[in-house]
């Protein structure tokens, strides 16, 4: 897809992000005021003529100066309602470390399709805010296409207009988990604009999919009708071109799948022995109301203690005890299940792990600098456990600190993960890896 150069784009006078403020830096040097140009460029060049104009009075040569009024600057717009991407930009902003434009795009980086996904689920458990102008603490700007930048580690981070460039175009019937859908506006690239990770198919008539984005109020992932909600005939599908194998399994989706039954089939299609489809809806049913852990290969028709204690772990998220969280769905189960009403499986790292083994992941904001929780004491027992320990000088406690991150870093390096990768934070990847 032929894109414009970023020069081609005429932002507002007032604009705050750095791709705009050296736009109005070169404008100012480069554009005469009689062709117009940016309203920056303009206000420069009046400047440039007072300050000419004194000098020709203080100096003598006789010209009178001529004033010109430049009107006050306006309220700086740092996020317009109607501009979900920003302009390319380096890895970290203003507060963060390098300032100034980019060069050429970096060199692209292998990276597997479960990292990928793993990468994006790292903001959709931190429920990164959005923004156009301000940085999470990877250094990805947190807009839509500082998003896909991070998710695809890409080490700078990018804009609508540039992302094709270290992507292919796909097919629509190519997509995998970890391609991109991607709408540019060349015309007006603040206008709709707009850039998600594909995260898998709904179901088989290929019409809706699983769309990590990052979008107001905070990211998420949302079943999302193909291409997109708006503008979706401009919404194109393309591949990274670092990516590698490791090609995941089809996400659990929202929703009924065909033949899916609204109506409580009855206590007796549940238990030991029993084997149905309405035991794999209800497997798929809890696994997208937070019980993955129970059901490391998936739901199943036959059931199994997996299905008793995702269930029960559901009966208990709403405040249900003894027989009425017996872990045998009752009417009032499938209805809340069915309906997706209710509360969902909390995940909790004190409890028992499933039967796969794999504790749930508690999310990135766990792990930051002066946090206090379990899930940071448990964290550090199982690295103990596993060999990496060295930097602990007494039992791992519930405060996160320097000894846990650069004990996590030691395991991540020893799984031959790099850069972004190993930076010593422990993401659903390393959780998994760690407890499996």
């Amino acid at each position: 897809m032929p894109m414009p150069v970023f020069q081609e784009y005429e932002p507002a006078g007032d604009c705050a992000c750095r791709g705009c403020a050296q736009r109005r830096r070169t404008l100012a040097r480069a554009i005469p005021l009689r062709d117009g140009g940016h309203p920056a460029a303009r206000g420069a060049r009046r400047a440039l003529v007072l300050a000419t104009a004194a000098g020709v009075v203080l100096g003598g040569g006789g010209a009178a100066a001529v004033a010109v009024t430049t009107p006050a600057p306006g309220p700086v717009a740092l996020d317009d309602p109607g501009s979900p991407q920003g302009g390319r930009t380096p890895l970290h902003g203003p507060k963060g470390g390098p300032v100034g434009l980019p060069g050429a795009p970096a060199a692209v980086k292998r990276i597997d399709r479960t990292t990928i996904i793993n990468r994006a689920k790292l903001w959709l458990d931190a429920k990164v805010p959005y923004s156009m102008s301000e940085y999470w603490a990877d250094g990805y700007r947190q807009d839509c296409s500082g998003f896909v930048s991070m998710v695809w580690n890409l080490g700078t981070n990018e804009w609508t207009g540039s992302l094709d460039k270290f992507a292919t175009k796909i097919a629509k019937n190519d997509l995998l988990p970890g391609d991109m859908l991607l709408f540019h506006n060349p015309a007006d690239p603040n206008n709709g604009s707009h850039v998600v990770i594909f995260g898998g198919w709904v179901d088989d008539t290929r019409t809706s999919y699983i769309a990590y984005e990052q979008t107001r109020p905070t990211t998420r992932k949302l079943a999302t009708p193909y291409g997109y909600w708006a503008n979706a005939t401009k919404y194109l599908p393309y591949r990274f071109n670092g990516v590698t194998g490791g090609i995941l399994p089809e996400e659990p989706v929202p929703g009924p799948k065909p033949g899916d039954s609204t109506a409580f089939p009855g206590a007796a299609k549940f238990g030991p022995g029993a084997t149905n489809d309405h035991v794999a809806q209800l497997g798929r049913m809890l696994i997208e109301r937070g019980a993955y852990r129970f059901y490391p290969k998936g739901a199943s028709r036959t059931w199994t203690d997996a299905d008793r204690l995702a269930t029960q772990a559901f009966q208990r998220a709403q405040g249900w005890t003894g027989v009425d969280a017996d872990g045998i769905p009752g009417a009032e189960t499938w209805r809340l299940l069915v309906e997706r009403q209710g509360k969902d499986i909390p995940p909790t790292v004190d409890a028992a792990p499933g039967p796969g083994g794999v504790r749930a992941y508690p999310g990135a904001s766990v792990f930051r600098p002066g946090k206090s929780h379990t899930a940071i004491a448990a964290l550090g027992r199982q690295l103990v456990k596993k060999g990496f320990g060295n930097y602990y000088t007494s039992d791992p406690g519930p405060r996160w600190g320097e000894a846990d991150r650069r004990n996590v870093e030691a395991f991540q390096r020893a799984q031959g993960w790099r850069g972004a990768s190993a930076n010593g934070y422990p993401g659903p990847e390393t959780w998994r890896r760690l407890f499996a």
